[in-house]
């Protein structure tokens, strides 16, 4: 089996030890993503564009992904997401959970983290 790694040169990759996606037996699976801005829904749309690009060179898009674990610091900022969220998956919806927990840094409001198949 061959293994790809993909990095985004993201600043946690290197201090770390991990890449944003492992290729591995027809599997992408995406490392917890955070995004950049101000507020909740920024940074959820910032995560979604890295894990598309990642998703991208690996072969697959959000329609390939079959699972989505959440994770936010404060439960309460998930729902504001929603339409985002329904935006990218909306018509190819995973499986999912959110996951109530404390993040890297507390600037960071949305962690996203997928695994996708590849498409045949």
């Amino acid at each position: 089996m061959t293994i790809k790694r993909i990095s985004s040169g993201g600043e946690f990759e290197a201090k770390i030890g991990y890449c944003r996606a492992v290729v591995a037996g027809g599997w992408v699976h995406v490392a917890g993503t955070v995004g950049q801005g101000d507020d909740v829904t920024q940074q959820c749309r910032s995560a979604l564009g890295t894990i598309e690009k990642a998703l991208a060179e690996a072969g697959a898009s959000f329609a390939d992904v079959v699972r989505v674990t959440y994770m936010l610091p404060d439960r309460a900022e998930f729902e504001p997401c929603w339409p985002i969220l329904r935006e990218y998956f909306g018509e190819n919806p995973p499986v999912t959970s959110m996951i109530e927990c404390g993040l890297i840094d507390p600037k960071y409001r949305i962690e996203i983290e997928v695994t996708a198949y590849l498409p045949e």
